[in-house]
């Protein structure tokens, strides 16, 4: 399975903003953005490479460039997968950029994170890619499986015995969850009510400029 080698927090950095991507440390004091807030690199502190974070001088392309990058290290998805995400969204009905985005949600990994059973995504790839979790009753380790309406997420019956899963209930609990997911901690699984609404999805992403992106091209 191909993934990004990349330093999490370099990728905040390269966005000007915190993407969350190490989960609860974000929110501490130990995360690094909180200390180094420009883009990495010798040219960092001036923002003057690739688009930058400085707004004002950004061309057209610099900005959709950017949106379409955070969104991919948003749900920690090489360019390949997510230019084919994007080819799938054209051919549905309705708004590409919507449907792009619901894509992105309806992944496995992104399912188990909203639903709380880990703290990040890279968790949830984790925690699938060991095989913890059943979809419909059969074992998957396939992070990048898209979910449909009415699918069950559940821990695996081995894997409720493990001490991470045995604690999970209190994390979770803590933890809210989207109204398109249904949950039972007891149980310890969840299901897919429906596909998001746009105010249910992350309201900093920009799908149009990422449409705009791959439309030029």
């Amino acid at each position: 399975m191909a993934k990004s080698l990349s330093p999490v927090c370099k990728l905040c950095r390269r966005e000007g903003e915190k993407l969350y991507l190490k989960g609860e440390r974000c929110f501490t004091p130990k995360c690094a953005f909180e200390k180094r807030s420009f883009a990495p690199g010798q040219h960092g502190r001036t923002a003057g490479r690739g688009g930058g974070s400085s707004t004002g001088r950004a061309s057209d392309f610099a900005r959709q460039l950017r949106a379409k990058q955070k969104a991919r290290r948003i749900y920690g998805v090489l360019e390949r997968q997510f230019r084919r995400y994007y080819d799938t969204a054209i051919t549905r009905r309705g708004l590409t950029g919507l449907n792009l985005l619901q894509i992105l949600e309806s992944r496995l990994d992104n399912v188990i994170f909203r639903l709380g059973f880990a703290s990040s995504r890279a968790q949830a790839r984790m925690l699938v890619t060991h095989g913890h979790f059943t979809v419909n009753g059969r074992r998957t380790d396939v992070p990048s499986m898209l979910l449909s309406e009415g699918d069950t997420i559940s821990v695996r019956e081995g894997s409720g015995k493990l001490t991470y899963f045995k604690d999970l209930g209190d994390f979770a609990e803590k933890r809210t969850y989207p109204a398109w997911l249904n949950r039972d901690l007891k149980a310890m699984n969840g299901s897919v009510g429906r596909m998001p609404e746009r105010a249910e999805i992350d309201g900093s992403l920009d799908e149009q400029l990422i449409v705009e992106y791959y439309s030029r091209r």
